[in-house]
């Protein structure tokens, strides 16, 4: 399945305000529109996966994920902050680009590691961080994500 057609409209913002890593994590998962206490879980579920390494891949690129019995299927949202936020990164910069992954422990369509590794390998073309960087509508990362990738 093309990485289009799992995001929507609704989790893609291009204008996150947080400052820190707690709170971008905070305002990703809110994209996801769960009620208050599965907000709450799953907050704690990706601050304890960060905590085990950052989830910043490079060139102002992360991709927060885990699994969570808090959702019934895999979800996916995007973020963007134009001014990066400290993220302890695997090259120590700044992130903009929050790819948000949470899927349930057990999902019979098995797409959470491929759609990491899609991710991944959408965010390592060259060009990408810029043309996220030039995007002003949610409609136009998801016309990129149809037009480049996988």
């Amino acid at each position: 399945m093309k990485l289009r057609k799992l995001f929507t409209q609704e989790a893609v913002d291009l204008n996150l305000t947080a400052d820190s890593k707690d709170d971008t994590l905070k305002q990703l998962v809110a994209l996801l529109n769960l009620d208050a206490n599965s907000e709450s879980i799953l907050y704690k579920t990706l601050k304890r996966r960060e905590n085990l390494g950052s989830t910043g891949i490079g060139r102002g690129i992360a991709i927060p994920h885990c699994r969570s019995l808090v959702v019934s299927r895999l979800h996916l949202a995007y973020g963007r902050r134009l001014d990066g936020v400290e993220f302890k990164a695997i090259d120590d910069q700044p992130v903009h680009n929050f790819f948000l992954i949470v899927a349930p422990p057990l999902e019979v369509s098995n797409q959470y590691l491929p759609v990491l590794g899609k991710i991944a390998q959408f965010a390592k073309n060259d060009d990408i961080p810029g043309l996220l960087k030039e995007l002003s509508e949610p409609e136009e990362f998801l016309a990129l994500l149809e037009e480049r990738a996988p």
